[in-house]
């Protein structure tokens, strides 16, 4: 009975938008007591530095990489590194490495990391009732180079799972924490800064820390990771990876994704020569039955690092996801699917660049799609149009961005 009336609070709650709000404000309110109270009575350490990719879901992301080139730097060393994760079982073995310990995201652990660290390096939002002390330092390098509106940005109130007004809050105020963004373009910065209303001046333009893998990777690399996947070996490799979508959201779940490619005519077409890839955003919560197209499209939604994937793939598809940016460091085919394209730019997100600037080819129909590909195969070549891309959006990147960035960042 008990377990009955928990369970219908908790959905009418969640169902409530008004209700809901002054719960996570209630929620807020006490959580920030909490952590005032711990920020108050743990002392920073000016040599300990937490790490955290999409609040805890991943090791991976410039955070990782900026991790990696700190354990390989003596300057870091006897410097404390601290990952924050959702499972600590997952990542236990990172303990085996010099001066690093897990904590679980969000625990009481965390939040006295989070306390004692000088510096906070994370690819995503920090608990917004987690506030930096004068003298800690919070990097933010965010996630990819953004093709969708951000924040600030986004103008249409339609199809989204919080008020406009609250989103511009939200990343107002992350924006304020900030001490520095780490970024790999002017266009970045323009567009990140004004998304988190903040001034350029906080920017580093250092090249990506997530990209430093694409310029050293080797073949062996690429061996283990098909291997690993049981990809075959005589099959091209088709990567498609697209981005959520605002409208189709369902509180206290998350995000659905309804899978807007056509399988069925793509495996008729294109199985003998390829495998498909398939992942879904890391906010999209459904688990997908692909088992009719086994041994052809591949889920790696769970996959944890997406640059092994890219290495692996021999072109990308995908829609308004930021993947493209980062492939593009490849010099390899990219396409864009963009089926929804009219919904998803007049009433959910519009765009940072108009689409005649993108690396690739669109197709917004199924059919479209399947000459896309073979046509693609045939004749790509890394032509001025895609050389000009990677110029504005890339140019900074090698496989020494994370160096630069704890040189500028971590000091």
């Amino acid at each position: 009975m008990l377990q009955k009336v928990k369970s219908s609070l908790k959905a009418f709650v969640q169902n409530s938008r008004v209700v809901y709000a002054v719960y996570k404000k209630i929620v807020l309110f006490f959580s920030s007591l909490n952590y005032g109270i711990i920020s108050k009575t743990v002392k920073t350490d000016a040599k300990t530095i937490l790490f955290e990719s999409f609040q805890g879901r991943s090791v991976t992301c410039s955070p990782k990489a900026m991790y990696l080139a700190a354990l390989n730097d003596q300057c870091y060393g006897d410097y404390s590194f601290v990952w924050a994760v959702r499972d600590l079982s997952a990542y236990k073995e990172l303990e085996q490495n010099r001066n690093t310990r897990l904590v679980k995201y969000g625990s009481r652990a965390y939040l006295k990391a989070c306390a004692k660290a000088k510096f906070w390096v994370t690819n995503s939002t920090m608990p917004a009732f987690v506030t930096p002390k004068k003298e800690q330092s919070f990097i933010q390098t965010w996630h990819g180079t953004p093709l969708k509106r951000l924040g600030c940005d986004i103008k249409s109130e339609q199809g989204k799972a919080q008020k406009l007004s609250s989103i511009h809050k939200q990343y107002i105020s992350q924006g304020k924490k900030i001490t520095c963004f780490v970024s790999p373009s002017e266009f970045y910065t323009d567009k990140i800064s004004s998304a988190f209303n903040q001034s350029k001046s906080k920017f580093i333009e250092c090249g990506y820390p997530r990209n430093d893998f694409l310029f050293c990777f080797t073949d062996e690399d690429v061996k283990k990771v098909k291997q690993s996947l049981n990809i075959p070996e005589d099959k091209k490799v088709l990567l498609y990876a697209p981005t959520f979508r605002d409208d189709n959201f369902e509180r206290g779940k998350g995000f659905h994704y309804d899978i807007g490619i056509d399988f069925d005519l793509i495996k008729k077409e294109l199985s003998k020569d390829y495998v498909i890839l398939f992942r879904a955003h890391y906010f999209v919560v459904d688990n997908f039955d692909l088992s009719r197209y086994k041994g052809f499209v591949y889920d790696v939604s769970r996959y944890q690092d997406i640059n092994e994937l890219y290495i692996i793939s021999d072109m990308l598809l995908t829609d308004y996801s930021s993947v493209f940016f980062d492939y593009a460091n490849l010099k390899r085919p990219i396409m864009f699917f963009m089926y929804d394209y009219e919904l998803y730019k007049n009433k959910m997100r519009d765009f940072y660049l108009d689409i005649t600037e993108l690396p690739g080819k669109i197709a917004f129909k199924n059919d479209e799609l399947v000459s896309l590909i073979k046509n693609t195969e045939q004749k790509f070549v890394y032509d001025d149009k895609y050389k000009q891309f990677n110029e504005k959006f890339n140019s900074q990147n090698d496989a020494n961005s994370s160096k630069r960035a704890l040189k500028k960042c971590i000091k």
